[in-house]
């Protein structure tokens, strides 16, 4: 069995409960408790330093534990900084520090989101007398280095990590559990529904759902695409459409069928093969290839396509697309003793302003029975 442990938001919540309480009381904690809210739990957090910086600040230090996940955040420091005062009519006012990225899509505000704010806050106002009021920052020493391991910056947020969630207890993702628990919603879903959308993460649910499509026919699928397709297939559901960011799902055209990066990657391999047959000049095919993102390839396709009036995106994107469906297909074939007829696949790539880059033919016709 796996082991859930935390999200980062509890993290930075039970630092700034540490700091707090020396700020009342000037003694450190050990252990923090802090109401997940979401579930209705209170979880222990171990504390590994607070620091009594002045008579009106205090420091304490905590280190995140995800549990089995396969998180790159595992036993990164958190800090929080509490000071007396705020300055405006909030209680708890709530900064982001160093480590913590700006959202540039929100006017730089912190990465801090609405599971966060409303955690940090409801736990710390309890702790505070009538017309007492703090300012708290949280700080993550290394979250400006490992945000260049995620695919944050695709979503508009740099310079450091996100305290996202809209929960405590941290999903293993990544785990046989987890899969468990996506296949018992397709399952669901599929009893009901011919044709259902796989989505990897929760900006695909997001995008979807604007577009029209019914939140019902929506399944999250992480990074378990291949044994969700297989498992649709069984189940005979007749359509599925792939609905993904294009760093995740261009994978599936180099036959990568679970797409978390710890296990595969390939993404420079299969843009820079399919710009290749495309024409692309070496050079070209170069700057894609050294490229330290699929959004920075994606990048230097569209000034290519601007400085020359051509039509490199649409044309090594589609290939892709179409890649992706017909491997996909190939995969449930080799995996699905199903006799009903293999599942028809199309997909949907994005990019990172959540603007659609293209639809596999497929894909246009399923969108046209969603929508």
């Amino acid at each position: 069995m796996s082991c859930s442990g935390y999200t980062l938001p509890v993290f930075a919540c039970a630092a700034a409960v540490a700091a707090l309480h020396w700020l009342h009381d000037r003694q450190p904690l050990t252990l923090a408790s802090v109401d997940l809210l979401e579930p209705a739990q209170i979880a222990e957090i171990p504390i590994q330093q607070v620091a009594g910086l002045s008579s009106n600040t205090a420091l304490a230090i905590t280190r995140s534990d995800p549990g089995d996940n396969l998180d790159l955040t595992k036993d990164t420091p958190i800090w929080a900084l509490v000071e007396w005062g705020g300055g405006n009519e909030e209680t708890v006012i709530i900064k982001g520090g160093e480590g913590i990225g700006r959202q540039m899509n929100a006017d730089d505000k912190p990465a801090i989101y609405a599971y966060a704010q409303r955690l940090l806050k409801e736990n710390l106002q309890r702790m505070l007398a009538p017309g007492q009021k703090i300012t708290v920052t949280i700080i993550l020493p290394e979250g400006r280095s490992l945000a260049v391991r995620t695919s944050n910056s695709a979503f508009g947020v740099v310079e450091g990590l996100s305290l996202l969630g809209t929960t405590g207890i941290s999903q293993p993702l990544s785990t046989p559990d987890q899969l468990a628990v996506f296949r018992a919603e397709l399952q669901n879903k599929a009893s009901r529904f011919e044709s259902l959308v796989f989505c990897i993460g929760e900006n695909g649910l997001d995008l979807a759902r604007k577009l029209g499509i019914n939140p019902e026919q929506l399944v999250k699928t992480a990074n378990w695409l291949g044994p969700m397709l297989v498992e649709a297939d069984v189940l005979g559901v007749k359509e599925i459409l792939l609905f993904g960011y294009h760093g995740k799902l261009m994978k599936l055209a180099g036959g990568i069928f679970h797409t978390h990066h710890y296990l595969a990657d390939g993404r420079r391999e299969i843009l820079a093969s399919h710009c290749a047959i495309a024409g692309l000049k070496s050079p070209d095919i170069q700057a894609v290839f050294n490229s330290a993102t699929a959004e920075a390839a994606l990048t230097y396709l569209k000034s290519l396509d601007a400085s020359t009036e051509s039509d490199w995106v649409n044309q090594v994107y589609t290939a892709i697309a179409e890649t992706i469906d017909v491997r996909s297909q190939e995969y449930i074939q080799s995996h699905s003793e199903s006799t009903t007829g293999v599942t028809v696949c199309g997909s949907i790539l994005f990019d990172r302003d959540r603007k659609i880059i293209v639809k596999s033919k497929t894909a246009g016709l399923l969108m046209g029975k969603l929508c």
